[in-house]
This record gives C-alpha cells, sequence and structure tokens, in this order.
C-alpha cells in the first residue's frame, strides 16, 4: 500500500483539484467507527455526509453486495430486472405518493424533479408556466439546474448564467413567497431542513403556506431531501415530521447505504406529464443498487432504526444545548434527530481539524456550523464521546480569548 505522502502527492498530481480534504486517509469502517492508513480509530458524525446511515460494513449490507454482485451488477433501463419495480412500490407506499424515477445522486434527481415540473407547468399553463421559486441560503446541487435553485452565491459564482426563471425568497419570510408565487410559476422547490446551507429549519406555517399556493397555482410543492430524509428527521421522510405533503420528493444520500443511488417520487398528478424518450438515465436503478435500497428499509425497519434516531437525537440536542450553556464560543444549537448543528462566534474548520487528533470526525458547513450527521444506530454513549472532544476543544478557544 503507498504511504500517506504518496496518496496525497497522487492526488496532487492527477486530480482536478476541487476538494479541500482532511488529511486522513481512510482505509476500512465497522459500524460507527473508521479507521486510517495507520489503524487509527475515529468515532465518525460524518456518515458520509449523510449517506452511511447503517454505519460501516453492515453484515447485512455486506451480504447483500456480495450475493448480488455474483448474478447481475448492471442492465440496461430498456430491460426489466428484479428490484427496481419492488423498491419503488416500497417508496410509494412509505411517502404516500404515486410512482418512483431513479437516478444516480441527488443533483440528478432534482434535475428530473424540476424537468417534470416543467413538463406539467407546460401542460396546466402553456410555455409561460415556466417559472421556479427557490430558497435564499438553499443548496441543491453542481448541476446547472440544481445550481439555478442554489440559494448561495459562493457556488454559483463563476458559472452564470445559469436558468433565468428562478426567484429566490427567504426562508419563513411568508409575504416575500407570496410575492414570487403567481400563475407563471410552475414549482417551488424547498429544502425543509438547510443541510449545507447551516441547518435551518422551515417552519411549518411557511411549508403550510408553500402547499396553498402551489395548489392555488396548479404549481408542483418540491422537497429535497436528500440530505434531511430518509429517517434523518425521525421519520422516513422529512415531510412527515412536519405534516405537509409536496407533490414531487427528491431523495438519495443514505438510500442504497453507499452505493450512488437517487430517485424524486410524485404525485400521479404530475407524474402523467412524462412520456418514454423525455427522460432517461444509463446506470440509475440498477439491479445492485435496487436490492441494496430494498436491504436499507428493511433493517432500518428491523433494527427500529427510526426510534433509535428520535432517542438519540434528542439527546444529542440536550448536550449540545448544555455545551451553549456552558461555552461562550457555541451559541446555538439547530436541527432534529440525526441532522443538527451547533452555531460557534468562532471558524469551525479548526475545531474540526483538532478534533481528528482526538480520533472524531466532524464537519463544519458555513464557516461557523459544526455539522452532526451520525450514522442512525450511534448510541448515547457515542454522543457523549463526542461532546467531551467538543467541550475540551471549545473550552481551550474560551482560555485563549
Amino acid at each position: 500500500m503507498d504511504t500517506f505522502d504518496q496518496i496525497v502527492e497522487r492526488e496532487r498530481q492527477f486530480l482536478l483539484q476541487t476538494y479541500n480534504r482532511y488529511p486522513i486517509v481512510l482505509t476500512r469502517g465497522k459500524g460507527v467507527f473508521l479507521y486510517d492508513i495507520g489503524d487509527k480509530r475515529y468515532l465518525d458524525f460524518v456518515s458520509g455526509l449523510g449517506v452511511n446511515a447503517l454505519g460501516h460494513a453492515h453484515p447485512r449490507i455486506v451480504k447483500a453486495i456480495r450475493d448480488q454482485a455474483a448474478k447481475l451488477v448492471h442492465v440496461s433501463n430498456l430491460y426489466y430486472h428484479e428490484y427496481q419495480g419492488p423498491l419503488a412500490e416500497k417508496l410509494c407506499a412509505l411517502s404516500g405518493l404515486n410512482r418512483a424515477f431513479f437516478s444516480n445522486s441527488g443533483t440528478e434527481a432534482i434535475e428530473g424533479s424540476i424537468k417534470l415540473a416543467r413538463l406539467a407547468g407546460h401542460r396546466a399553463g402553456g410555455e409561460a408556466k415556466c417559472r421556479l421559486v427557490a430558497l435564499d441560503g438553499s443548496y441543491h446541487g453542481r448541476t446547472f439546474g440544481a445550481l439555478s435553485l442554489t440559494g448561495q452565491a459562493k457556488h454559483r459564482k463563476g458559472f452564470e448564467p445559469l436558468l433565468e426563471d428562478v426567484t429566490f425568497v427567504k426562508q419563513n419570510d411568508i409575504e416575500n413567497l407570496r410575492a414570487a408565487v403567481n400563475d407563471n410559476t410552475c414549482a417551488i422547490v424547498l429544502e425543509p431542513i438547510f443541510g449545507e446551507g447551516g441547518i435551518y429549519e422551515c417552519s411549518v406555517e411557511f411549508l403550510r403556506e408553500c402547499r396553498s399556493l402551489a395548489d392555488r397555482h396548479r404549481a408542483a410543492l418540491i422537497f429535497d431531501e436528500i440530505q434531511c430524509g430518509l429517517g434523518r428527521t425521525g421519520t422516513i421522510f422529512a415531510f412527515q415530521s412536519f405534516g405537509v405533503t409536496p407533490d414531487i420528493v427528491a431523495i438519495a444520500k443514505p438510500i442504497a447505504a453507499g452505493l450512488p443511488l437517487g430517485a424524486f417520487i410524485s404525485k400521479e398528478e404530475f407524474a402523467t406529464a412524462i412520456s418514454p424518450g423525455q427522460h432517461g438515465t444509463t446506470f440509475g436503478g440498477g439491479p445492485l443498487a435496487c436490492r441494496v435500497a430494498l436491504e436499507f428499509l428493511a433493517i432500518v425497519e428491523d433494527e427500529k432504526l427510526l426510534e433509535n434516531v428520535a432517542k438519540v437525537g434528542a439527546y444529542l440536542q440536550q448536550q449540545l444545548a448544555q455545551l451553549v450553556e456552558k461555552r461562550a464560543a457555541a451559541t446555538g444549537v439547530r436541527g432534529r434527530g440525526f441532522i443538527q448543528g451547533i452555531q460557534l462566534a468562532i471558524p469551525a474548520r479548526p475545531i474540526v481539524d483538532e478534533a481528528l487528533a482526538e480520533g472524531v470526525l466532524f464537519n463544519s458547513t458555513q464557516d461557523t456550523v459544526v455539522r452532526f450527521l451520525p450514522p442512525f444506530l450511534m448510541e448515547e454513549k457515542h454522543i457523549d464521546k463526542g461532546i467531551r472532544v467538543l467541550n475540551k476543544l471549545l473550552g481551550k478557544r474560551r482560555k485563549a480569548a
């Protein structure tokens, strides 16, 4: 095996330099822990940015991958296979929506969602019904359509012009929302809980008004649950935590336990707007990914992981709140379940860097937020370890001040 320095140097020479990586090389994982090239163990509060909801090397996932890889990994969507239909049926049953389309990623799920909304909009109101409403501070992905809906200038800078028919409104500003939505709106697109945007929740009142306006103007209400969905709030879909049902929901991250898979799920009213040949994918919804996704959903149910997310998530929130009371460098806590953030009055990246030496993986976003996206099987004793490290590092900052 190459040394740490050799691995870093090879990437420096041959990869596009788009990532500001942390200085560790990870080689294996087990449960809520990861191990580096020197076999040092790290407690994982990042879970692949929400992907590894079952932790690492879950035995049922390993078995499903091994078994299916020996049978059929990929088949063109020109043909049927035995897992795509059952997975779509399961997602429709869990969501209460009617039809699914499988993609390779969350970004592609967003792209497909807005394509579907445009088609439905044109059918309902002609070519002029094409406008999109999105939220300031949001994040939906890196492709041009998803980037056009992303309300953060730092991500959009350098790539304009993007889609021109997008209006941004402030999260939870109902009057701003009402002014933006009209009969030419084909979709309102939002994250119920901002992920990359810093763990800010949409209020129930705001989401209800989105629902009302979408109905009034025959527009699609699209929820991006790529980061906050599939159990991370303690319900299988985040919208079930808020009591407001969208017309289309985009999902991805944990669905295939680390394999690339995304999807959007739609009400029949919007699903019927699309025809064969108007959308497609080469890799999306292959037999390996779909079989593993079915296993993921079965494990979440069998191991009662939603209950664990709710219980241990409440404990995490309690411990973070106590940290805010104790440490001047911490000013607030946001989120629920296993998507939470602690707001700092200092830069978060140095805290994350120093936590590596303590054997804990944290993640920073929006410069001053430490974000928690732990695996669903994390226990209170693991929370205690993370809080001890965070408390120690924040305490050092107070002394330095």
